[in-house]
């Protein structure tokens, strides 16, 4: 990485805002501490978000969730039931809650250019209700994500609208890029051992099924 100049890093939130200004009143005043009936009315309407945590030794992940609209439960203004669904079992979220409740969530809905945000403390939970509340093709999940809610807040639309993200014409034709499978299977390989065709054919099969048979 290209070194930088020590004068040209920002060490601190007051230099920053010597560049930056500061924060607009509303964009404050906009945060509240539990969800209303905007907030609750949005993740009704959600079927993706992402989840942001960090471990106790401050690495940090991001992670995506997704289902029909509405997976995520309201239990009441200030908590949220997130089932997890089967994937590829590194845990990556849940061991990080374990060691370090906070986290954050943004909530997208397609065809929206703003998000919702909330932060808080998390658990990972068992709770035969929400379970059973959270069935898909007559499946639970095995656990759940309990969010206790400290903050929500609604996101202008300018990060949408500068990608684009929704709009068909920017759109771009996944067949140019390489299979799913083709990458991993080309990363976990040795240098002098790329995966054969027959491998990857193996591999795009295998996702291919799963996407079928195993989302629940």
């Amino acid at each position: 990485m290209a070194d930088i100049d020590a004068s040209k890093i920002y060490d601190s939130e007051g230099t920053l805002r010597e560049t930056m200004g500061e924060t607009m009143e509303l964009a404050i005043k906009k945060c509240l501490p539990k969800l209303d009936k905007y907030a609750k009315a949005f993740i009704a309407r959600a079927p993706f978000l992402c989840i942001g945590t960090s471990g106790k030794n401050g690495k940090a992940d991001v992670s995506p969730r997704g289902d029909p609209p509405g997976f995520v439960t309201v239990l009441d203004d200030n908590t949220l039931f997130i089932p997890d669904r089967p994937g590829n079992n590194r845990l990556d979220t849940m061991t990080n809650i374990i060691e370090n409740p906070n986290i954050g969530l943004l909530f997208l809905v397609p065809g929206f250019d703003d998000t919702l945000r909330v932060n808080g403390k998390a658990t990972v939970v068992y709770d035969e209700d929400l379970m059973r509340q959270s069935e898909v093709r007559g499946k639970p999940p095995k656990v759940g994500i309990k969010v206790e809610v400290e903050e929500a807040f609604l996101h202008c639309a300018k990060a949408f609208k500068r990608s684009k993200l929704w709009d068909e014409d920017a759109k771009q034709d996944r067949r140019e890029f390489p299979s799913l499978a083709q990458m991993i299977l080309e990363q976990a390989a040795p240098p002098d051992k790329p995966p054969t065709e027959e491998e990857i054919k193996e591999g795009d099969d295998f996702v291919e099924d799963n996407y079928k048979t195993g989302l629940y």
